[in-house]
């Protein structure tokens, strides 16, 4: 028979939980307590993660969340209208100053609409975007500052820059700038579309140009599933058109991949590891909440146990009683759980700028997304409800005989056994753990938590590798060049570019320098011989099918029908030859002049591994190279010969061929990878590094590219301040680049993840401390009548605080035994998963952190044992004995 008694059942949960109101008050603080950790960390976790993507997207050049490069006019009409795309931009790209006062800033001057300027952070705080049929252009304040022009509407100004190799200038009417922000890499000049029409026109270049992108129409995209799974929707969206971004070939369409997403780069990385790693976090969050509210619902019907027994004698049956604690659990959550968020915000708020404070460059963002909000709340809701769940089970399990009975560690239904062994106080305190076996693991394991995150953010911070994050940007202490061979999209490195001897010695006079090697750089024309579908499928990444065969038609052939194409060399004294990654062979053979061994160049992927579909040229083989020492420039629709560069017509359609050169063999003796600290910094033809002496005797050239050198640590900072002046007063035509800077974003980086894991091990650590006191203390309280017993037989007060003190200690040893078992088991699994995750860390075991804390527990340990036994002697043993 069904009765209607859920009004009832409510009711008495409400005038239950009434009836108690220092349990509401400690049950509301644990819920709210539970609620600040999950928002706190949350309000920090996506407030970091904000700014780190901000940044990101400064350094980016933008906050697209992708982009379709070197299209037609036509692709781009097409692509653009797709329906996973929310919103597009156009941006076209014109040139690039490279002479002072540009040698040493990277300024790009083009078209962009205004979704696309507004996601370049190009919005002028005082004018407009240029309009269509006009001279107009914005800029930036550093331009302007550059140009020594005024930021003034309507003040004119003029600027040199190349156009697919050719020199045009053109003068500008300032109609709106921008604040320069230090961050983002490229400075703009945006002018109208149909200036950019003009310029191309009257500099006879016709897009994509010979550099395969000069006015070409790229389209930036804001997708209608968000950052999700940027790389899979822009390759829907090709697929969609019959386009594809895998393989070069006539339906190839490059794509780019706003890295700076945090959750693109997360998709990408996403192994099964991984995501362990993220629900391992997760849970580990969970269960700390879970230890803070399942103690005191635990406590709470322990407590309640007689009036539940008696509850069941009038019919109460246990679904009902589980209904009356989940009651008691909502609406407590009403008032607990609100609190918690705001207080766990504000408290995420005060943290954030302190430990973004510490990183380089990363804005400081306090993030209000709802989501922070419904997690935390979800979060902390459900983490209530499994808490109570099984002291509810507990309630409806008891009988109302064994209710009467209860003593809180007595197991209901156990029978015990008799030992004959001798009685201690060691012995005693081991056996009052194991009569309720469920709260001494708890507390243990809450204790375990704590020790476990402060060893893993030991572990993380240790394990950020120094050297890894080093050479992903610079690969000596010192690296010196000319300032436009540090500059993204410069000039190609040419003779004016390279550093003189004078400026070398300069260097070598302050001293210091441990070991030094110069890095030469190709100044004159060299030809390599590759097959035509090698040709085709390297240059297909950015011309159509119809550019590639008549790039082909034109192409000098041998008589076996290999292609001569351009190639980059390098000629690189011993210490430069030591940076290199060596795939296989053996670079020693380098170093002799008498042979002609070379090096093939291979390049990587994102993650530093190796990309051997790369390179043609493996291991034995023979090279050949082709030092062209004069040139003939001819017409491919008519044949007219013009000669030398100076007698081509403007204008005039021309193609270029050797007619005089030298053809010299090499043996590959070592396939490598070079640091993008010592290469070209450009792509676009395959790459041989010979030794120093063979490069300049079989290039006729000597111009040195970078000269790179490594200091003794006393040496350091006099040099930096010296390369400083010297680059930046003395000879401003020359840039350096070192260690020292990007150590210093290391260090705020590492300091960034010890603060943060810091807190995280602090929150922990005092759940586990509060679990420990309220287990001491429920303890010591539920059993005050049976301690009153030992007492009242001969034990005294002295004997009563020890074995309760060992008690404690037994708790905190076996937390950190727990926490070293854990750390060791899981040291196999969590290296490897680091250590692919992360591309700068190098995993070290550690468990001395287990060794600081285990004084500090065992102090614990000893004092809360004792303090909470002296604040239950204040009764006397006859008032104890008489207490129910």
């Amino acid at each position: 028979m069904k009765v209607s008694n859920r009004g009832c059942i409510r009711r008495l949960g409400l005038r239950t939980l009434l009836a108690n109101r220092t349990r509401n008050i400690v049950a509301v603080l644990a819920i709210a307590l539970t609620a600040v950790l999950f928002t706190s960390l949350f309000t920090i976790a996506l407030s970091i993660n904000e700014g780190i993507q901000q940044n990101n997207f400064r350094q980016a050049g933008g906050w697209s969340h992708g982009t379709f490069k070197y299209l037609t006019e036509e692709q781009f009409e097409e692509l653009k209208g797709d329906p996973l795309i929310a919103s597009w931009g156009l941006r076209r790209f014109l040139g690039m100053p490279t002479e002072v006062p540009f040698n040493k800033s990277h300024v790009e001057i083009g078209y962009s609409d205004a979704n696309n300027a507004h996601w370049m952070y190009c919005d002028p705080v005082e004018g407009r975007l240029p309009q269509e049929g006009t001279n107009e252009a914005a800029t930036d304040t550093h331009v302007l500052e550059l140009l020594g022009v005024e930021p003034e509407i309507g003040a004119l100004f003029t600027v040199t820059f190349s156009v697919d190799g050719h020199t045009t200038t053109q003068t500008f009417t300032l109609c709106g700038w921008w604040e320069y922000d230090e961050a983002i890499v490229a400075n703009h000049i945006l002018v109208p579309e149909s200036r950019v029409d003009a310029v191309l026109q009257e500099v006879g270049v016709t897009p994509p140009g010979s550099d395969g992108m000069t006015g070409e129409w790229n389209l930036d995209v804001m997708l209608r599933h968000g950052a999700r799974s940027i790389a899979a929707d822009l390759e829907e969206i090709l697929e969609n058109h019959g386009y594809q971004a895998e393989t070069p070939g006539e339906n190839y369409i490059s794509i780019g991949v706003n890295w700076g997403y945090t959750g693109a780069q997360l998709s990408d990385r996403l192994d099964p590891t991984v995501a362990a790693i993220i629900v391992g976090v997760l849970a580990l969050i969970l269960l700390t909440g879970y230890l803070i509210i399942y103690n005191v619902f635990q406590i709470s019907v322990a407590g309640d146990i007689r009036f539940y027994g008696l509850l069941k004698t009038i019919g109460t049956t246990p679904r009902q009683l589980r209904r009356i604690i989940r009651t008691q659990a909502l609406l407590l959550s009403l008032v607990g759980i609100p609190a918690g968020l705001l207080l766990g915000w504000l408290l995420g708020g005060v943290l954030t700028p302190v430990i973004t404070a510490r990183l380089n460059g990363v804005t400081t963002v306090v993030s209000v997304s709802p989501v922070l909000f419904a997690g935390a709340a979800i979060f902390a809701l459900g983490t209530v409800l499994i808490s109570c769940r099984r002291p509810g089970r507990l309630a409806g399990k008891v009988s109302p005989v064994e209710a009467v009975r209860y003593t809180e560690g007595k197991a209901l239904n156990r029978k015990g056994k008799k030992r004959g062994k001798g009685v201690s106080l060691l012995s005693m305190a081991w056996a009052n753990l194991g009569r309720s076996r469920g709260k001494t693991f708890l507390t243990v394991l809450s204790l375990t938590l704590a020790v476990v995150l402060l060893t893993l953010t030991v572990t993380f911070t240790v394990g950020f590798d120094l050297d890894k994050y080093v050479s992903n940007f610079t690969a000596s202490d010192f690296i010196l060049a000319d300032a436009g061979q540090f500059q993204t999209g410069g000039d190609a490195f040419n003779d004016e570019m390279g550093v003189p001897e004078e400026v070398i010695d300069a260097v070598n006079a302050q001293g210091g320098i441990t070991g030094s090697g110069r890095v030469y750089g190709k100044t004159a024309p060299a030809l390599e011989f590759v097959t035509e579908e090698y040709y085709r499928s390297m240059w297909g990444r950015w011309n159509t099918q119809e550019q590639l065969d008549s790039m082909v038609a034109f192409k000098d052939r041998t008589e076996d029908g290999l292609l001569a194409d351009r190639v980059q060399l390098y000629g690189m004294e011993p210490f430069a030859l030591s940076h290199l990654t060596v795939l296989e062979g053996d670079l020693d053979k380098l170093e002799d002049s008498d042979g002609n061994y070379i090096a093939a160049v291979y390049g990587d992927d994102d993650y530093g591994n190796p990309a051997m579909d790369s390179h043609w040229a493996r291991l034995g083989d023979t090279v050949t190279i082709r030092y062209v020492e004069e040139t003939e420039y001819y017409n491919p629709d008519t044949g007219e010969v013009y000669g030398p560069w100076e007698n081509v017509p403007e204008g005039a359609s021309y193609v270029d061929r050797a007619i005089k050169y030298r053809d010299v063999d090499y043996t590959v003796a070592a396939l490598v990878m070079v640091p993008y600290a010592f290469s070209y910094r450009y792509y676009g033809a395959d790459e041989f590094i010979m030794g120093a002496e063979t490069f300049l005797r079989d290039t006729g050239t000597d111009s040195v590219m970078y000269y790179a050198f490594d200091t003794t640590e006393e040496a350091s900072a006099p040099m930096e301040s010296f390369l400083a002046d010297y680059t930046g007063t003395q000879n401003p035509q020359f840039d350096y680049e070192s260690k020292a800077s990007y150590a210093g974003e290391f260090e705020s980086f590492r300091s960034m993840f010890l603060l943060l894991g810091g807190a995280l091990s602090f929150i922990v650590g005092l759940v586990g401390v509060l679990n420990f006191f309220n287990a001491i203390l429920t303890g010591i309280t539920a059993r005050r009548r049976e301690l009153a017993v030992l007492q009242s037989i001969g034990m005294t007060a002295r004997q009563l605080r020890t074995m309760l003190a060992l008690e404690g200690l037994f708790y905190t040893v076996g937390a950190a035994l727990l926490a070293l078992a854990l750390i060791v088991i899981t040291a196999p699994f969590v290296g490897p998963a680091l250590n692919g995750m992360i591309w700068f860390f190098t995993y070290r075991f550690t468990v001395w952190p287990i060794a600081v804390v285990l004084p500090l527990f065992g102090a614990l340990g000893i004092l809360i044992p004792i303090l909470s036994c002296r604040a239950a002697q204040r009764y006397s043993v006859v008032e104890r004995l008489r207490q129910e």
